[in-house]
C-alpha cells in the first residue's frame, strides 16, 4: 500500500493466517507478534493477556475468537499481513475466509493436548487452498511445570505430534494421488493438465531441520527453532551451522570422545546416549526453568551473562519466580524473532504463491472452438488469469480482487473521511437506523485498486462467454473508501496493489457473502470457497427391503391418466456417490446445488478442472455398484452377474435425479417391452441423463408422433410428450417432501409408468365431461404422480435416516458419570474412551444424533459444572431400524407386547411427530391410548 515501505516490491509481502484447534493459543501468539512488530500498538507486558485481535465485546467476555481479523506487521523490511481465525467448530466459516486470503498458515498444536479434531479440519482447509504451512508446538512450558516430564519423555511426545501431523498431510496427498489416477484412467489429465507428482519421493512436510517447526510458549513470549540452537553450539562443538541443524532432530547422537555426530549404529548397545535434541536443547531449557522456579539466582545470572541479555534489575528482583523466568526467557529466545523469521524464510510471497494456487483460485476452462465463442472475450479472460497468476501489480493490468466475507462495523468505529474520499449517504447501505455499515474483507490479486474506482461485482455463476444470459450475476459498483485493517482499528488508504489485504466500503448492497471484483467484465469468477460443514438437519427415508416391490396405482380425477409406481432401494454405495457428487452432477446437468459437500473439498477441484467430469462420475458409479455386489454376494458368481446386468440395464434408463434434479434418488424410464396392446399411450420419458453420464441409452425411448395411425392417436402421443415434464415435476415434489414428515427422501429408485387413455365420452359424469373438454390438466398429473410415489414408499416399510455428529469430549475423571448420563439421554453411542497421558482428563469419542444435539453443550456444562467440553462434527447418515408404525401382529409379538400397551416408546415415531408438529402438519395421536387400562389415583386422607 502507499504507506508501506515495500510498496514496489511484492516479494517482501507475506500473507499468513493462524489456524488451530480451540484454545491452542492463536490469539495469544498474535498478541506477541503485534507487540514486537506492530509499531507499539501492544505493550510487551500485556501481550498474551490483552487479546488484541478479539475486538468484539462478546469475544472478550467469552475469551474465545469468533471472527477472523487482520493486522499488518513490519519485520526486517517485510510487510506481514496476519489474519487470526477462530478455532471452534461453530465458526469454521471464518477459517475458510482466512485461508482463501492467505498464502501461508501457522498451524498451532498444543504440546500437551496434541492433535485434536479441529486440527484435522484446519489442515484439510490448508491443503485444499494450497497454502504453505509451518508448525508451531505451543505451550511447551506445560510439559515442565504441569506434566513434570523429563527431557527424554518430552522429546518422545514432541516427536509423536510431529509424526502425527505429517501423517494427516500424507493422507490428504494420498487422496489427491487417487483422484489424479481416476482422472487419468478416465482419459483426462491430473489436476487440470498438471504433471503428476512422484508421490513415492515426497518427504514429510514438517521437519524441524528444515526450519518450518518452532517450539514455543506464547503466553511467556519465548520460542525457538532448531536454527537458534545450531548457531549457539556451532563454535563450541566445532561444527557448521547447517550440519548441526540437520543433527539436532531425529536419531542423532554426539560422541564426546571422538567429537563426532553419529546415528544409532554408531553408539554401543549399553550406552545411555541421548539424542542431540534432548542433550543440547531440552536439558538446558529444563535446567533454566527448574533453577528459576526454585529461586537459583546464580543460574539465572549465568544465563544472562552467557548470552549478553539486557534484563532490567527491577524484573530480576521480583518475588514472583514466574515473572523472573518470563523476563529471562523472552529475551533469551524471543518468540517474535523465531516465528517471523520462519514466516519470511519458509512462506512464499504473493508472486510465488499465486503461481502455485492459480488452478485452485481460477480453474482452467476448456473452451471449444465453436462459431458462437467470442475469441476476444476468451483472450481477455485469459489475460486476466495470467495477471492473477503472476501477481502483476502494474497500473495498466486489469485489477482483480476477491471478497471473502462481509462484516458489519459500527459507523463510529470508522476513521474520519479523508480529503478526496467518496462519502455516500447512509441509506445506500442500510446504515440509518442501526448506525452500522458493511465492509468487504478482500485481497487484491492483480492490478491496483483505488478509492472512487468503479468495478464489476461478479458472482460465482457468471460466465463471460454467455453474454446476456448471465447479466444478472454481474453488477457495477463504486468503491467509497478503503482501509488497512489493524486489528481493532482501521487505517485509511487511497489505493492498494496486488498482494495487499484491505477492507472496502461501498459494496454492502451488492455482495451477500463473497464475490469477485474486476475492472473488466471479461473475467472468470474465482472458485467458491470450501467450507468444513454445511446445513444438514433433515430427515430422509428409505425402504428396508431392496427386493422388487409391488406397483401402486393411482388415476387422475377424470380417469384419463393412470399412474403406476414401483419403488426400490438403491445400493448404499451408489447412493453415497450420488450424494457426494451433487455439485459435479449439477454442472453436468446444468443446475447448481447451492451446497458444499465435504468430500468434494478434496476431489471436486480436480474433477471440475478435468475436461470430462462425466467420465469420472460414470467410473465412480460403476465402481460403487461393483463393490456393493461383491460385498453382498461373495460366493454365488451367477447371482452376482445377474445383479450386475440388472443394474447396467437400469443405468441406461435414468430419466432424472431428485430432489432439485441432483439428489440421491433416481427416476427410471418405464420398461418399453411392457407396453400394452390396448389403446392407451405410455409416457415413455427420455434417457438423456444416461447419455450425459456416458451410459448407452435404449433406442426408441421417446414418444413419437409418427407412430400414430389415426388422428386420435396423434393427439394422445402429443399429450404424452407434453406431460413428460409434469411427471418429472411430480417426482421432484415427492422426493423433496416424503410421506413421513415432509423431509427429503434418500436412496430410492422409482419407476413411473403413466398411461394416457382416450376419452370414451359415454358413461362419464358431467363434471368429468366438463374437465375433459380441455384435455388432461398438467396439475392433475403432477399431483397424481406425487401421491403415487408417496403411497408406494409408505407401503414398503419406510425408515428414517438421521444425520450423526462425531463428538469428542474431554472431562476430568470425577465428572465421567454425569457426562455418560447426558450422552445416554441423547441416544449417543460410545466409540472409545481413553485417558490422556500425563493429565487427569479423559477423552471420549461418541456418535450423537443431530436431532438430539440442540442444547447438548449447555446441558453438558451444567451437569459437569463446566468441567467437560465437547466438539461436534458431522460424520455420516445412519438409518433408524425401528419401524415408526409398529403394531404387534404375529403370535410372538402379541405374546410379548399384548395389544400394544407394553410397547416401549418408539424413537422413530417420536421424531416424526416432533417434525410434523414443528411444520404444522397433522399428527395422529390418541388422547386416551387404552380405555380399558385401570388407572389408580393416589388419595390423600
Amino acid at each position: 500500500m502507499e504507506e508501506s515501505t515495500s510498496d514496489n516490491d511484492r516479494h517482501k509481502i507475506r500473507n499468513i493466517c493462524i489456524l488451530a484447534h480451540v484454545d491452542h493459543g492463536k490469539t495469544t501468539l498474535a498478541d506477541q507478534l503485534i507487540a514486537a512488530a506492530g509499531g507499539g500498538m501492544v505493550h510487551p507486558k500485556v501481550a498474551g493477556k490483552l487479546r488484541f485481535m478479539d475486538f468484539l465485546d462478546e469475544e472478550q467476555r467469552r475469551a474465545i475468537t469468533m471472527k477472523s481479523s487482520s493486522i499488518s506487521l513490519h519485520y526486517n523490511h517485510h510487510t506481514i499481513n496476519l489474519i487470526d481465525s477462530p478455532g471452534h467448530i461453530d465458526f469454521c466459516g471464518e477459517v475458510s475466509t482466512a485461508a482463501r486470503l492467505s498464502d501461508g498458515a501457522l498451524l498451532l498444536v498444543d504440546a500437551v493436548e496434541g492433535v485434536h479434531i479441529q486440527t484435522h479440519a484446519v489442515l484439510r482447509q490448508c491443503w485444499i487452498e494450497r497454502l504453505s504451512p509451518c508448525l508451531v508446538l505451543n505451550k511447551m512450558d506445560r510439559l515442565i511445570t504441569e506434566l513434570k516430564l523429563t527431557p527424554s519423555e518430552a522429546y518422545a511426545r514432541l516427536l509423536r505430534i510431529v509424526h502425527e501431523v505429517n501423517g494427516i498431510v500424507s493422507a490428504y496427498n494420498s487422496q489427491k494421488y487417487l483422484s489424479d489416477v481416476d482422472s487419468l484412467l478416465a482419459g483426462g489429465t491430473a489436476a487440470g493438465g498438471e504433471v503428476m507428482e512422484d508421490y513415492d519421493d515426497v518427504e514429510d512436510v514438517f521437519q524441524p531441520q528444515k526450519g518450518n517447526v518452532v517450539f514455543a510458549c506464547a503466553l511467556d513470549g519465548w520460542g525457538f527453532g532448531i536454527h537458534e540452537f545450531a548457531e549457539i553450539y556451532a563454535s563450541k562443538l566445532g561444527a557448521s551451522v547447517s550440519a548441526l541443524q540437520k543433527a539436532l532432530w531425529g536419531p542423532r547422537y554426539f560422541n564426546p570422545k571422538t567429537k563426532m555426530i553419529v546415528g544409532k549404529k554408531g553408539i554401543s548397545a549399553g550406552s545411555k546416549a541421548k539424542p542431540m535434541f534432548v542433550q543440547f536443547v531440552l536439558e538446558p531449557l529444563w535446567q533454566v526453568y527448574q533453577g528459576a522456579l526454585e529461586g537459583d539466582k546464580g543460574l539465572i545470572e549465568k544465563v544472562i551473562k552467557s548470552f549478553n541479555l539486557h534484563v532490567p534489575a527491577r524484573e530480576l528482583q521480583n518475588k514472583d519466580s514466574k515473572v523472573v523466568l518470563q523476563a529471562v526467557m523472552s529475551r533469551w529466545l524471543p518468540l517474535s524473532d523465531a516465528i517471523l523469521s520462519m514466516v519470511v524464510k519458509c512462506m512464499p510471497d504473493p508472486v510465488a504463491a499465486q503461481g502455485s494456487r492459480i488452478s485452485r483460485l481460477i480453474p482452467q476452462r476448456e473452451i471449444g472452438s465453436g462459431d458462437g465463442v467470442d475469441r476476444r472475450v476468451v483472450e481477455e479472460a485469459e489475460l486476466v488469469r495470467k495477471s492473477v497468476e503472476g501477481c502483476d501489480w502494474r497500473d495498466e493490468v486489469p485489477c482483480v480482487a476477491f471478497v471473502a466475507k462481509m462484516f458489519a462495523l459500527p459507523v463510529r468505529m470508522l476513521p474520519p473521511p479523508q480529503v478526496g474520499e467518496v462519502v455516500g449517504s447512509f441509506g445506500e447501505e442500510g446504515e440509518g437506523e442501526s448506525d452500522e455499515c458493511f465492509l468487504a474483507f478482500a485481497r487484491i490479486f492483480s492490478g491496483v485498486l483505488s478509492v472512487g474506482q468503479r468495478v464489476f461485482v461478479i458472482s460465482a455463476l457468471y460466465d463471460p462467454l454467455k453474454g446476456e444470459s448471465t447479466q444478472k450475476h454481474i453488477q457495477e459498483a463504486e468503491l467509497k473508501s478503503m482501509y488497512l485493517m489493524m486489528g481493532q482499528g482501521l487505517q485509511v488508504v487511497k489505493s492498494a496493489k496486488a498482494g495487499d489485504v484491505v477492507a472496502i466500503r461501498g459494496l454492502g448492497q451488492y455482495i451477500l457473502k463473497s464475490a469477485t471484483l474486476s475492472s473488466t467484465r471479461n473475467c472468470w469468477p474465482f472458485s467458491s470457497m470450501a467450507f468444513q460443514v454445511s446445513p444438514i438437519l433433515r430427515v430422509a427415508i428409505e425402504p428396508s427391503d431392496p427386493a422388487d416391490m409391488d406397483y401402486v396405482e393411482k388415476a387422475t380425477p377424470n380417469g384419463r391418466c393412470i399412474v403406476r409406481v414401483q419403488v426400490m432401494k438403491l445400493l448404499p454405495s451408489l447412493t453415497k456417490v450420488l450424494d457426494e457428487s451433487a455439485d459435479i452432477l449439477g454442472d453436468i446437468i446444468g443446475v447448481k446445488s447451492g451446497q458444499t459437500v465435504k468430500s468434494l473439498e478434496t476431489q471436486g477441484t480436480n474433477i471440475l478442472e478435468n475436461g470430462n467430469p462425466a467420465e469420472v462420475i460414470k467410473k465412480r458409479i460403476m465402481d460403487a455398484i461393483e463393490s456393493d455386489i461383491l460385498c453382498r454376494i461373495e460366493n454365488d458368481e451367477d447371482h452376482a452377474e445377474k445383479c450386475r446386468l440388472k443394474w447396467l440395464k437400469l443405468l441406461r434408463r435414468i430419466w432424472a435425479l431428485g430432489p432439485s434434479y441432483i439428489g440421491a434418488n433416481v427416476l427410471f424410464t418405464p420398461d418399453i417391452k411392457a407396453d400394452s396392446s390396448d389403446s392407451s399411450v405410455l409416457i415413455r420419458g427420455s434417457s438423456q441423463l444416461s447419455e450425459r453420464l456416458g451410459f448407452v441409452a435404449d433406442s426408441g425411448n421417446s414418444n413419437s408422433v409418427s407412430e400414430a395411425s389415426s388422428n386420435e392417436s396423434q393427439v394422445l402421443y402429443m399429450d404424452a410428450e407434453r406431460l413428460e415434464s409434469n411427471v418429472i415435476t411430480g417426482f421432484q415434489l415427492a422426493t423433496s417432501a416424503g410421506p413421513l414428515c415432509d423431509e427429503p427422501m434418500w436412496g430410492l429408485a422409482f419407476v413411473i409408468e403413466a398411461r394416457i387413455t382416450p376419452s370414451t365420452g359415454h358413461d362419464e359424469s358431467e363434471t368429468h365431461q366438463q374437465s375433459d373438454q380441455y384435455g388432461i390438466f398438467a396439475g392433475q398429473v403432477i399431483a397424481t404422480v406425487k401421491d403415487a410415489c408417496r403411497t408406494a414408499v409408505l407401503k414398503n416399510k419406510p425408515r428414517l435416516v438421521e444425520a450423526m455428529y462425531f463428538c469428542e469430549l474431554n472431562t476430568p475423571t470425577e465428572f465421567l458419570g454425569p457426562m455418560y448420563g447426558v450422552l445416554s439421554r441423547r441416544r449417543a453411542r460410545i466409540l472409545k474412551e481413553e485417558m490422556q497421558e500425563g493429565s487427569p482428563l479423559f477423552t471420549v469419542h461418541a456418535y450423537v444424533p443431530v436431532s438430539e444435539s440442540f442444547g447438548f453443550t449447555d446441558e453438558l456444562r451444567s451437569r459437569t459444572s463446566g468441567a467437560a467440553s465437547a466438539i461436534l462434527v458431522l460424520s455420516h447418515w445412519e438409518a433408524l431400524l425401528e419401524d415408526p408404525f409398529f403394531v404387534p401382529k404375529t403370535e410372538e409379538e402379541i405374546e410379548e407386547f399384548g395389544d400394544g400397551s407394553s410397547v416401549l416408546p418408539n424413537t422413530a415415531r417420536k421424531l416424526i411427530d416432533t417434525v410434523r408438529r414443528r411444520k404444522g402438519l397433522h399428527v395422529e395421536e390418541k388422547v386416551v391410548q387404552h380405555g380399558t387400562k385401570q388407572r389408580t389415583l393416589a388419595r390423600k386422607v
